[in-house]
């Protein structure tokens, strides 16, 4: 993913500004995140992502996705229409 493709496609929030944001802040935890630039508080797809950014921040690494924003935009469309992640077990009927 390039640093001006977007994390939370829903308010538009790109890696290069929660990398910012990250640098500049350091939280202590990932929810801040959301707090501070309402990353994730929309559909929730990329809430797992920024987890893993703050993860690799928190031990020294760029914070980065190893996906393609197309591969990245087809997963978000896919859970939108089904509200599943890809690689994820459905839930159980009951």
């Amino acid at each position: 993913m390039d640093p001006d493709d977007h994390v939370c496609l829903c308010f538009h929030v790109s890696l290069r500004k929660i990398r910012g944001y990250l640098k500049r802040e350091d939280p202590p935890v990932a929810s801040l995140i959301s707090e501070c630039l309402s990353a994730g508080t929309g559909c929730q797809w990329c809430v797992p992502f920024l987890k893993h950014l703050h993860a690799q921040h928190k031990t020294g690494e760029t914070p980065d996705l190893n996906v393609s924003p197309q591969q990245y935009i087809e997963q978000r469309a896919q859970y939108r229409r089904t509200g599943e992640r890809p690689g994820e077990e459905p839930p159980a009927s009951e």
